[in-house]
């Protein structure tokens, strides 16, 4: 059935049907697809069809629940991709269609039901006239030699009138033209009087059947109005009976519109939230990747040893220059006692007797 997808038969086995056909449409493509189950998961199923159906660079902007009911317009337009994908694989080609040959049949024409339109009729004559015009008895010239012998007798008021056709000759005339006068007019299907007349055929067939049957019309005319008036009494006692039910469900319809709404509402700020949540992720996402940068670099042994090795350097030239500065320290101290030592000893020298410093 050309419309086993488009419309709505049996729900459970349209949506397995549809499986099945697209998963044997995406091997046919050259996909490797499995088999569908009737226990596997609806949901798993549908996804995976529609992740092929993108591969193939099909554009899908509905929800993946139009296709669990196994038919409608979303059915049918992945059906026609995956159908248009299986063929461009396997390299299918329309050929040019091949029109058949009517041979129009020559009908026989027979003489008891020959059938002559009027101007078939002056065709064939005037044809007729045309080519056997000496086989022909011109009627008019006839009629002439027939008047000037009429005058020419008129004079004889004892004589009777004759015409001097030869009988023998005017009826095989007669004879040889007589079977193309017959003209035989078809009844028309479409002519107005059989129309009429089947009317009134048709007219007289309802009044007989109207007789009979307007009893048992009347008779059920009154069986439905006595069943819709019990009908009638019988709803307004359960409508009296159900009112206080018909208005609970009237308030529980209202509080499930406005929960409804209240989904809405939340749903709409879910999705804000939803949409936030995605950009702080795509920041921290980059965050990390310059964190792992920046460790990448700092794990990196060599800037160390070079730090190492210049601190050891460092340390080195610090001891040799504090070796140097003790050197100077000691030499700038011997320096000074030298020069204190040799100023203590000139002024002693001028203080002092010299005998006295030579007996020291």
């Amino acid at each position: 059935n050309r419309h086993y997808f488009a419309l709505p038969t049996n729900p459970g086995e349209q949506f397995y049907m549809f499986c099945t056909l697209a998963a044997w449409l995406i091997t046919k493509a050259g996909h490797h697809f499995e088999q569908p189950q009737e226990y596997d998961d609806p949901n798993a199923t549908i996804s995976n069809i529609l992740t092929e159906l993108r591969s193939f660079g099909r554009s899908v902007d509905f929800p993946p629940s139009k296709l669990k009911a196994g038919y409608g317009e979303q059915a049918c337009y992945a059906l026609d991709c995956l159908a248009e994908e299986a063929l461009k694989h396997i390299g299918f080609s329309w050929k040019r269609p091949a029109y058949p040959t009517e041979e129009l049949e020559e009908e026989a024409i027979t003489e008891d039901d020959a059938e002559l339109t009027l101007n078939k009729l002056e065709e064939e004559i005037a044809e007729e006239e045309t080519d056997n015009e000496e086989n022909f008895i011109d009627l008019n010239v006839l009629k002439a030699q027939t008047y000037r012998s009429d005058m020419n007798e008129s004079t004889k008021q004892e004589e009777i009138l004759e015409s001097t056709t030869d009988a023998a000759e005017w009826n095989l005339e007669v004879e040889r033209v007589l079977p193309q006068l017959k003209v035989t007019i078809r009844t028309d299907n479409k002519d107005w009087r059989i129309h009429v007349d089947q009317m009134h055929q048709h007219k007289d067939g309802i009044e007989s059947a109207l007789k009979e049957t307007r009893g048992y019309f009347d008779k059920l005319h009154n069986e439905i109005s006595r069943t819709l008036e019990k009908v009638n009494s019988r709803e307004k006692y359960i409508n009296n009976q159900l009112e206080h039910l018909v208005q609970e469900y009237r308030t529980a319809q209202a509080q499930l519109s406005e929960a409804k709404e209240k989904y809405q509402q939340g749903s709409g700020g879910v999705t804000e939230r939803t949409r936030t949540l995605s950009e702080i992720t795509e920041v921290l996402e980059k965050i990390k990747q310059e964190m792992e940068e920046k460790g990448s670099s700092m794990t990196d042994g060599a800037p160390l040893v070079k730090i190492k090795q210049a601190l050891t350097k460092l340390k080195q030239e610090t001891v040799q220059m504090d070796i140097r500065i003790g050197v100077v320290e000691h030499t700038l101290l011997q320096s000074k006692l030298k020069e204190k030592s040799n100023m203590t000893r000139d002024m002693h020298a001028t203080m002092i007797p010299e005998t006295t410093i030579g007996a020291y």
